[in-house]
């Protein structure tokens, strides 16, 4: 029985807002197609001409990292790095064109998931014996330097869930030999352990805990455990998720990290612990991550939207005002839907806003409104890819509404 929109607080008719989502998903997918998925990526500085001067010194490569990322002007064309395409953005893609095929079956939608997925395989990091994937640039945060194409949690665990969405879809039993293959490297990662549990590492080559990556992580193995009926991929992802519960606090929120320097609140990496936390407690069945579940939403619900669905970057303060916490929480709201009345209607909410207030011209999502100016450089994976996946699976949802 379809749902009744009359029960969801947001202030359009539900064709209006169906039809102004369905052309704005078409008109970013248009763009990037049209740019043949190439684009820039917020800390894509390290991969400008001006690299050899930083020596490959931390130091150096952060201030022209940030340099690139903090100009409120696109001054890549200038200082030499050019449009590329990125593993993470391919994923996106893909995730958002299975979202699309699975609404309304179109040959040429599923083959660009196939390309995308295609891609993806050819792609994969090199050095490595099982599928994994890294960022196409040098990367340089207080973390410490990490090399170009090295392996990331986070990323990969995202992309061998998109093979697992692809296999349930498409049915194509490589794609499940994918993920599997991403699993066997999840499972050979360093990890912490702790008396709650264990926390999977960002990258291969050292420990770094990071909850986001974790969870998502988790996430997977939980997914993946289930469609291989893994009991071992099951008992790991309940270790790796219940550390990052147990750190959650008192108000539903978590610090991006435990260690003192990773002391911040903010949106997207929110609602990447509860999109992975939601997909854990459906994958692995497991109710104990209830109490959480609700409290993480109900904090993410009030810490960071306005009430005209503009998205907040930080619980305490508003800008920048980033696309890619507008995508996030569009996706994650959705997948809370079925367990927290409110949530779809929050996220409607945040996908009209974001596609008034964010969506260029051509088609294009801009990168953050600073308040005084809007910066409009297009992202590839930070804006367009995960904004299409965004629609995509908001616009599924909205279909069971009439």
């Amino acid at each position: 029985m379809p749902l009744a929109w009359d029960q969801l607080d947001v202030p359009v008719a539900r064709n209006e807002l169906k039809s102004r989502l369905e052309r704005s998903l078409e008109r970013v997918v248009g763009w990037v197609q049209a740019h043949q998925y190439r684009a820039y990526e917020p800390a894509d500085g390290n991969s400008s001409i001006l690299f050899p001067l930083t020596l490959g010194r931390i130091f150096p490569m952060r201030v022209l990292q940030q340099v690139v990322l903090r100009a409120p002007l696109n001054i890549r064309p200038f200082v030499g790095v050019k449009p590329h395409e990125s593993a993470i953005g391919r994923g996106y893609m893909a995730w958002a064109y299975l979202s699309m095929y699975r609404r309304r079956s179109s040959e040429q939608v599923r083959e660009e998931a196939k390309a995308c997925l295609g891609w993806l395989i050819a792609n994969r990091a090199s050095g490595y014996d099982e599928s994994c994937w890294g960022d196409p640039y040098e990367y340089a945060t207080r973390g410490g330097r990490r090399p170009k194409g090295e392996p990331l949690l986070i990323w990969s665990a995202l992309i061998g869930q998109v093979f697992l969405e692809a296999f349930d879809i498409l049915h194509d039993p490589r794609y499940l030999e994918i993920a599997e293959s991403v699993g066997r490297w999840v499972l050979e990662l360093p990890v912490e352990q702790s008396s709650n549990g264990i926390c999977l590492s960002y990258v291969t080559y050292r420990q770094s805990s990071i909850h986001n990556a974790n969870a998502m992580g988790a996430a997977f193995l939980a997914r993946l455990g289930r469609a291989i009926a893994s009991t071992h991929h099951l008992a790991v992802a309940r270790q790796a998720m219940m550390y990052t519960c147990s750190r959650q606090r008192t108000d539903g929120s978590w610090f991006y990290a435990e260690e003192p320097k990773y002391h911040w609140i903010d949106s997207f990496h929110t609602g990447y612990n509860l999109s992975a936390l939601h997909l854990y407690r459906v994958s692995a069945n497991d109710s104990s991550v209830d109490e959480q579940l609700s409290r993480g939403a109900r904090y993410f619900r009030s810490a960071f939207f306005e009430s005209d669905g503009r998205p907040k970057y930080y619980h305490n303060r508003t800008f920048p005002v980033d696309v890619q916490c507008a995508a996030q929480a569009i996706e994650t709201l959705t997948s809370l839907a079925d367990h927290e009345p409110d949530a779809f209607a929050v996220a409607l909410k945040v996908a009209d806003w974001t596609v008034k207030n964010l969506q260029a011209p051509d088609g294009h999502f801009l990168y953050r409104d600073l308040g005084w100016m809007r910066v409009q450089t297009p992202m590839l994976h930070w804006g367009q890819g995960t904004m299409a996946r965004a629609l995509a699976v908001a616009l599924e949802k909205l279909d069971a509404y009439a």
